[in-house]
């Protein structure tokens, strides 16, 4: 199980707001999350994903797509993956380890 953290950011837009994109990603990210193929984060500055990582790289470019689609001529994807083999790891596991020794 990989958790993965990515940024999508439409370059030459008509505004600097992300928000409406961000909106639509997360409406995407919801489908998937009810077909419970991945679990999803929204958080203030990118949108962090867990599951199968060949599913999440799929998602990911779907969504990379999907803003191309919308108009948008550039975009900017940053991703970061946390793919750990010798033992299970969520998200939700990752914090309770962190908050047991506060």
């Amino acid at each position: 199980m990989a958790i993965v953290d990515f940024t999508i950011i439409p370059v030459g837009t008509e505004t600097t707001s992300v928000s409406k994109y961000v909106a639509d990603i997360q409406h995407l990210l919801t489908r998937y999350q009810t077909e419970e193929k991945i679990k999803f984060q929204l958080t203030p500055m990118s949108t962090i994903i867990e599951g199968d990582l060949e599913d999440i790289f799929k998602i990911i470019s779907e969504i990379h797509e999907e803003v191309f689609n919308k108009g948008t001529m550039r975009i900017a994807t940053n991703i970061r993956i946390d793919d750990r083999r010798d033992k299970k790891s969520s998200m939700e596991s990752k914090l309770k380890r962190v908050r047991d020794k506060m």
